[in-house]
């Protein structure tokens, strides 16, 4: 019981650690690659600044679901009930 708690909870971790470090990259590279469009272009900015925040929506979108499949494994381990 106690191995199963301890690796579910190593998962978790390797889950939501995984998560915010890729989603601390990608936020790095879309603002990085928004400021070069927008000081070559600067008309086209308020376009991309639009495009900017729907993929870091969708960047965040990943890490959420990330964190509710942890939370599902931390509260709810399926692996418990083949104990019984």
């Amino acid at each position: 019981m106690e191995t199963i708690l301890a690796y579910t909870a190593l998962g978790v971790l390797l889950v939501l650690g995984m998560g915010a470090f890729g989603t601390a990259i990608g936020f790095g590279l879309l603002g990085g690659k928004f400021l070069e469009g927008a000081a070559r272009q600067p008309e086209l900015a308020p376009m991309l600044q639009v495009k900017m925040f729907i993929v870091a929506g969708l960047i965040d979108a990943v890490t959420m679901i990330g964190i509710g499949i942890g939370m599902w494994f931390t509260f709810a381990n399926p692996y418990i009930a083949t104990l019984h």
